[in-house]
C-alpha cells in the first residue's frame, strides 16, 4: 500500500491553519477530514486522465505532523498540498479509480475538535464519470472562496502574424521558476526539491540582470505558488517580453549522469532523452490539479504557426550563445544544446529557452547546485550570455 505523501510549506502567519487530516475508508465510501483552526470557505471538483479529487481553500499553515499523516486507503493513493494562487492553499487527492464526491460539509469545533471539514468520496465506472458531468460539477461553501487574480494570465491565442513590438528603452527579460506550490518537480538524493532551487536561481539571476541597468526583469512567480505552463506564457507575452528563460534541475536514473543543458523549442525532440523530459515537465498542469481540456486546441496550434518559425530561431541563437559562455563556468552535458517539445517554450512572439541548471540525482552535482559562489557563477554566466545576445541581434538589425 501506498503512503500519503505530504508536501510541506510555509506560509504567512495570517493563514488559518491545518492541524489534522484523517482518512477513514467504509463499506461505501471513502471520507476525507481536515481540521482547521477556522471556518473555511472552498471549493471541491474532480478531474479525470488521472482522476483526482481538488480541494481549494483560504491560505493555509500546515500544522499536521509528519508522524500523523495518515496511510493511503480507499480511494485515495496519495495527495499533495501547496500554495496555489497568493491567497488560495489547494489539496490533490490522487485517486485510485474514477469516483464522484457524494457530500461535502462542515462541522462545528466540538469535543476537542476544531472546524472540520468532511469530504465523502465514492466510486464510480468511467462511463458513470462521463456521463453523469461530474467533471464539470463543483461543490462550494456558502461563503464564496475569494480568488486572487493577478496571477491570471491571458490565455494563449495563436496567430499568423506576431504583432510588432514597440521599441522600448530596456529589453524585458522574463524569467520563469520552474514548477511550484503543489508541484515540487524533481527531488534530489538529499531531499531538496526543485521548485526550491529553481526560484532561488530565478531571483540570483534577476539581481545580476537588473543590475546592469540595461534590462527589465519579470517573474512569472516570487514565491511558492502554483503556475499552469500556459499562465507562465501569458505572463510573459503580456510583460511583452523580449527573452523568456524557464530554471529548471534534471534528475536521471543513473547517478553518474550531470552537467548543464540547454533546450531550445521543437516539434520533435532532438533525442529520446529530450522527449521524455518535455513529457514529463509537461505533465506539471496535471499535477497542480488544472482542467487543460478547453486549452489544449490553442496551445497545439501554436507549434504550426509560419510567425513562430523566426521566433523558434531566435530561441536556438540565444542557446548557443548561452552553451558557448556556460563552458568556462560549469561542467556541461554531452551535446549541451537539445530541443524538444516543452509547452512552456511555446509563445509564438518571445524566444524562449530551458535551462536545465544540472542533476540533483548526482550528489556532487546536487551539492555544487546549493553553493551560493556556484550558484553566482551560473546566473553570471547567463547574464553575460543575454548581454552578448542582444549585442548581436542589435549588430543584425542595423546592418
Amino acid at each position: 500500500m501506498l503512503t500519503l505523501v505530504a508536501l510541506f510549506i510555509t506560509v504567512s502567519a495570517q493563514s488559518s491553519d491545518l492541524d489534522a487530516i484523517r482518512i477513514g475508508k467504509h463499506p461505501d465510501k471513502t471520507r476525507f477530514v481536515m481540521e482547521l483552526s477556522e471556518e473555511p470557505a472552498y471549493r471541491i471538483f474532480t478531474l479525470p486522465d488521472p482522476y483526482r479529487i481538488v480541494i481549494d481553500l483560504p491560505k493555509l499553515n500546515w500544522k499536521v505532523p509528519k508522524n500523523k499523516v495518515p496511510r493511503a486507503t480507499g480511494a485515495v493513493q496519495a495527495l499533495r498540498f501547496g500554495l496555489f494562487e497568493p491567497n488560495i492553499s489547494r489539496v490533490v487527492l490522487d485517486a485510485r479509480y474514477p469516483v464522484t464526491i457524494t457530500s461535502a460539509f462542515l462541522l462545528p469545533p466540538k469535543d476537542g475538535h476544531k472546524h472540520r471539514l468532511v469530504v465523502d468520496i465514492k466510486r464510480i465506472t468511467a462511463e458513470a464519470y462521463k456521463s453523469s458531468g461530474e467533471q464539470k460539477r463543483q461543490l462550494t461553501s456558502a461563503t464564496p472562496l475569494k480568488k486572487e487574480t493577478q496571477v491570471a494570465a491571458t490565455p494563449i491565442a495563436p496567430s499568423l502574424t506576431a504583432p510588432k513590438k514597440p521599441e522600448k528603452a530596456r529589453k524585458v527579460i522574463v524569467i520563469d521558476a520552474g514548477h511550484g506550490g503543489v508541484d515540487p518537480g524533481a527531488i534530489g538524493v538529499s531531499g531538496i526539491q526543485e521548485k526550491k532551487l529553481a526560484l532561488s536561481y530565478a531571483k540570483s539571476l534577476k539581481k545580476v540582470l537588473e543590475s546592469k541597468g540595461r534590462y527589465q526583469v519579470v517573474m512569472t512567480r516570487e514565491t511558492d505558488t502554483s503556475l499552469a505552463l500556459r499562465q507562465r506564457v501569458g505572463i510573459a507575452q503580456k510583460a511583452n517580453g523580449d527573452l523568456f528563460i524557464s530554471l529548471h534541475a534534471n534528475k536521471h536514473p543513473s547517478s553518474r549522469v550531470r552537467g548543464f543543458s540547454v533546450y531550445s523549442l521543437s516539434e520533435k525532440g532532438s533525442d529520446k532523452e529530450a522527449e521524455a523530459l518535455a513529457a514529463k515537465e509537461n505533465k506539471a498542469d496535471i499535477i497542480i490539479g488544472f482542467d487543460l481540456s478547453e486549452q489544449s486546441a490553442d496551445v497545439s496550434k501554436i507549434l504550426i504557426d509560419l510567425a513562430q518559425r523566426e521566433t523558434n530561431n531566435q530561441g536556438k541563437q540565444f542557446a548557443n550563445v548561452l552553451v558557448g559562455e556556460m563552458r568556462r563556468e560549469a561542467k556541461l552535458l554531452g551535446r549541451p544544446h537539445r530541443s524538444a517539445g516543452f509547452a512552456v517554450l511555446k509563445s509564438p512572439i518571445i524566444p524562449s529557452v530551458l535551462v536545465e541548471l544540472g542533476y540533483m540525482s548526482n550528489r556532487q552535482e546536487e551539492r555544487l547546485l546549493q553553493s551560493e559562489n556556484h550558484k553566482l557563477k551560473l546566473v553570471t554566466a547567463i547574464g553575460r550570455a543575454v548581454d552578448q545576445y542582444f549585442g548581436k541581434l542589435e549588430s543584425y538589425n542595423t546592418q
